[in-house]
C-alpha cells in the first residue's frame, strides 16, 4: 500500500511539474515598445521638466515639445546650467568636439 501511495505521489509531482514547465514555455515573450519620435521627445522633455511646477512647467513643456531650447537663465547655479546644457547636448546627440564646443557655449549662457 505504501509503495502504491509513493508511486501515485511521484506521478502527480511529475505531472504537475511538466504542466508548469509547459505553461512557462508557452507564455508570450515580453514585448519591447518602440516609442515614436514624438513620444520620445515627450519622455525627454518630461525628464528635463523635473522640479518645475505650474506655469513654469507648462511653458517649459510647450517650448521643449516644439523643439525650442530655452536659454540658460543667469539665475541658474552652475550645477543647474551643467544639467540643462548636458541634457540639451544629449538630445541633440552631440559627441566629441561638437559636444565640447556646445557645452562651452551653453555654460557661458550664450545662445545655442
Amino acid at each position: 500500500m505504501l509503495r502504491k501511495t509513493s508511486m501515485l505521489a511521484l506521478a502527480l509531482t511529475l505531472a504537475f511539474g511538466a504542466g508548469a514547465a509547459m505553461a512557462r514555455d508557452t507564455a508570450a515573450p515580453a514585448k519591447t515598445k518602440t516609442l515614436t519620435p514624438q513620444q520620445q521627445r515627450m519622455a525627454d522633455c518630461n525628464k528635463q521638466a523635473a522640479g518645475k511646477a505650474g506655469d513654469e512647467r507648462k511653458a517649459f513643456m510647450s517650448s521643449c515639445l516644439k523643439g525650442e531650447t530655452p536659454a540658460v537663465s543667469a539665475k541658474q547655479t552652475q550645477q543647474e546650467k551643467m544639467k540643462t546644457c548636458n541634457a540639451d547636448a544629449s538630445d541633440k546627440k552631440l559627441k566629441g568636439a561638437d559636444r565640447k564646443a556646445f557645452m562651452s557655449t551653453c555654460l557661458r549662457g550664450e545662445t545655442h
